[in-house]
């Protein structure tokens, strides 16, 4: 009998490179996406090699039991659908309950069917850690810092793997959780849609960025994390959370691969990433809208350390090299028409 995954947010810029992993591997894919009519946004799965063994259906993260109609036959679930937001109106509302109750309807769905084997769920390392700091992080930290004021988006992510991990421990769970929890997650999508992370690099290119900044990020490429949570699925010895990013790059370092790449625009000049730069920028982040101040006040000049041998020795995953990723990242913005060249 084909195996069935259930991928939540299946047209996702994440959730979309697992769903065409799945399909070229095999599985049969149903897909929750917000309107399976709107071919503007769900098109470009349904034009997917072996389609045929795709179905998509409507759920929403708000709804109560979102997801409780569709787990009877499927074998797997990937919860990867979950709001990304540095800065909302409301924190509660358009971050922490859409995270939390889109996580704990996933496995309620799960915990309904008798078979479902394993739910796979879509962490971050915002979960982990809520400013790098000079400590190696593995997958035994937690963020202890973020709140609904500081870094809302980072406390969404672990109240909603809290959630997670406290609905797995009751009683009587059929099923197993593994968590996977990327750092920011580049490379080239799947659709015009330009996802929050690769944001980054439009944002830099249109000039949202006055300044060389002491911003340093831990990267992941798209089809790495993919392939991580394919093989988590189904690895036996899977099991917990797993650390998944490649390596680090700074804003200098990025700006630069933007520039041999060719890219026009108000790419900056003007190196602020000193000791007395970072300082002067913290200041000036308290003028931001205050989700983008709360993460430069607490990003800017640290860089993030951590440990993947985990992931590599359990799921084995041989990261691409950051460079190849941004440099890939690049070239499909501009393929995209989301980059000037």
């Amino acid at each position: 009998m084909q195996e069935r995954v259930l991928v939540t947010g299946a047209n996702g810029f994440i959730a979309s490179h697992i769903t065409k992993l799945l399909l070229e591997q095999g599985f049969a894919v149903r897909g929750t996406v917000r309107n399976p009519s709107n071919l503007e946004a769900v098109g470009f799965l349904k034009a997917l090699p072996s389609a045929g063994n795709l179905e998509l259906v409507s759920a929403d993260l708000n709804d109560e039991g979102a997801f409780s109609s569709y787990t009877e036959d499927v074998d797997y679930v990937i919860h990867a659908a979950s709001p990304f937001f540095i800065d909302v109106e409301d924190v509660e509302r358009d971050l922490v309950r859409p995270a939390v109750r889109g996580t704990v309807s996933a496995l309620e769905a799960a915990a309904k069917s008798t078979r479902v084997k394993r739910v796979i769920l879509t962490s971050s390392m915002a979960a982990v850690t809520d400013a790098p700091d000079d400590r190696v992080l593995t997958e035994a930290d937690w963020n202890e810092k973020s709140s609904a004021k500081r870094n809302p988006y980072y406390y969404s992510k672990t109240q909603a793997e809290r959630a997670a991990w406290a609905f797995i421990n009751r009683d009587n769970i059929g099923f197993d959780l593994v968590v996977i929890n990327p750092f920011m997650v580049a490379g080239p999508s799947l659709s015009t849609g330009i996802s929050t992370s690769n944001q980054l690099f439009i944002d830099i290119a249109n000039g949202q960025y006055p300044a060389l900044m002491a911003l340093n990020w831990g990267f992941v490429d798209v089809r790495d994390v993919a392939q991580a949570h394919v093989r988590a699925m189904t690895a036996p010895n899977a099991k917990g959370r797993y650390i998944c990013s490649a390596g680090n790059m700074d804003m200098h370092q990025i700006t630069d691969i933007m520039r041999s790449a060719g890219v026009r625009g108000k790419l900056p000049f003007f190196d602020m990433s000193g000791q007395l730069g970072t300082a002067a920028m913290k200041l000036l982040s308290h003028f931001q809208p205050s989700g983008i101040g709360s993460y430069l006040r607490t990003h800017l000049g640290s860089v993030p350390h951590f440990e993947n041998s985990k992931i590599r020795r359990d799921l084995g995953i041989e990261f691409r090299d950051v460079e190849e990723t941004i440099c890939d990242t690049v070239n499909d913005l501009i393929e995209w028409g989301h980059l000037s060249v």
